[in-house]
């Protein structure tokens, strides 16, 4: 099912006729509406120099986590590992940080461009245990193309 997405991603990456931030909360929107167990979906980025990530674009309800210092919460935690992480049960994790009482599994997969981790994309599912090899795959290969425009 999400190889099935690949073609509508490159399609929406490639559209120069739209900003980056346009694309990137297209592809928000196209997999949050496509996937059932994709709740949640937005990217975060390095904030210039600083040990934080900001919120870029994405698509579900408003969140206040528009900043977050690295090393905190799931998200802060990949900034400083550059590795995938996937919560199966958000309530077992310590340094998990709550947006929503609804979220019962989320998954995040750095981006890196030249090797050097610029931001993530973040996905949190009202769904206990939903994700699969085949989503950390997919995310992957959504943030290796989106790496190409930034």
């Amino acid at each position: 099912m999400l190889k099935s997405l690949e073609p509508k991603v490159l399609e929406i990456v490639k559209d120069e006729n739209k900003s980056i931030d346009a694309r990137l909360g297209e592809i928000c929107e196209l997999l949050r509406s496509n996937v059932d167990h994709y709740d949640w979906v937005g990217f975060y980025f390095k904030n210039g120099d600083k040990n934080e990530l900001k919120l870029g674009p994405y698509a579900g309800a408003p969140t206040d986590h528009t900043i977050i210092p690295f090393g905190k919460g799931i998200c802060g935690q990949v900034a400083l590992s550059n590795e995938n992480f996937v919560v199966p049960d958000v309530a077992a994790q310590d340094n998990y940080i709550a947006c929503s009482i609804a979220v019962k599994a989320e998954i995040v997969v750095p981006l890196f461009i030249n090797g050097e981790n610029v931001g993530q994309i973040d996905i949190d599912s009202n769904t206990p245990d939903p994700f699969k090899d085949e989503d950390e795959r997919f995310l992957e290969f959504i943030n290796a193309e989106v790496a190409k425009i930034l």
